[in-house]
């Protein structure tokens, strides 16, 4: 290995270790001044560096052995040095998982369960803006505040967004990309925008599709054999109901009649009943601006 290489190699091995340096000492945790400003960070919490906009410490709980991600941003009311009230704002449980660059911004409650995950870029929020009035710019119509509960055990994919008012029960799934607002029961599967509930689990059946919520397996066998029912029944219609013209042809052809032939209903477009007085006999039509033809058979 050249200087210039081994040079090139011990300086990208100083920089990572530098860098893995700074981000452990610029890490928030309970035992760095930067944690003092939280109402509460529980033991083992930590807020990865680089940390994103954080502020209204003193309205925000962070639980036991919570990871946040890098440039997450959480923050309680709308800036720095706002007296918020007696109450937590935001308050995230034990043991979550917040995804990078993800933003919890609270203004009224956020309640974010225990054993809650999230990917990245995951937006969740207590405010939105309103547009009661036509003739003022809506960014200056003072914006409507309702709380939102996430339940313990839920997990919420990739770039999903929680709307103010929204209530979510335990051991959900919301899909990447959901935008959510509403209820939802624990136990759901909510995907779309706006979202939906897509799956449920029903004990004793397990995870079922909305339409079936509530529905035994033994009783939701019959339904699915009286949908499949007529569907074999109009496979076995159309099967017949192409057989039988083609057979009528057979015999036609193999006994010399026609009287079939006509009621067959499938005979070649380029073919036509034969003209009066020509029985027995099936006349070929040729094509536009062909000459030279004439009936076939026994005219």
């Amino acid at each position: 290995m050249s200087i210039r290489g081994v040079v090139r190699r011990a300086a990208g091995g100083l920089i990572h270790r530098g860098w893995a340096a700074i981000r452990a000492a610029g890490a928030v945790s309970p035992a760095n001044p930067a944690g003092y400003r939280f109402r509460r960070l529980g033991d083992g919490a930590c807020l990865s560096f680089p940390v994103g906009a954080i502020f209204g410490e003193a309205w925000i709980e962070i639980g036991e052995h919570t990871l946040v991600g890098e440039r997450v941003s959480i923050s309680a009311g709308m800036g720095p040095g706002v007296d918020l009230g007696p109450d937590s704002i935001v308050r995230i449980g034990g043991s979550c998982s917040i995804g990078r660059g993800s933003h919890i911004v609270g203004h009224q409650s956020i309640d974010i369960g225990d054993h809650v995950f999230t990917g990245p870029y995951v937006y969740i929020t207590d405010q939105n803006h309103v547009y009661d009035d036509p003739e003022t710019p809506i960014g200056r119509q003072w914006p409507r505040n309702t709380p939102v509960v996430i339940g313990s055990g839920s997990w919420l994919g990739t770039g999903s967004i929680i709307l103010p008012g929204t209530r979510i029960g335990r051991q959900c799934v919301v899909a990447g990309g959901a935008v959510v607002r509403g209820e939802f029961p624990d136990h759901s599967v909510i995907a779309g925008v706006p979202a939906k509930v897509v799956r449920r689990y029903v004990p004793g059946d397990g995870w079922l599709p909305p339409h079936l919520n509530g529905t035994r397996a033994e009783q939701a066998a019959p339904c699915a054999a009286g949908i499949a029912e007529p569907v074999e029944t109009v496979r076995a219609a159309g099967t017949a109901g192409i057989a039988e013209p083609a057979e009528t042809v057979r015999a036609a052809e193999h006994t010399g009649t026609t009287g079939d032939v006509e009621h067959a209903g499938s005979p070649s477009p380029a073919e036509r009943p034969a003209p009066p007085g020509t029985a027995g006999s099936v006349q070929r039509v040729a094509p536009a601006g062909a000459a030279g033809t004439g009936p076939v058979g026994g005219a």
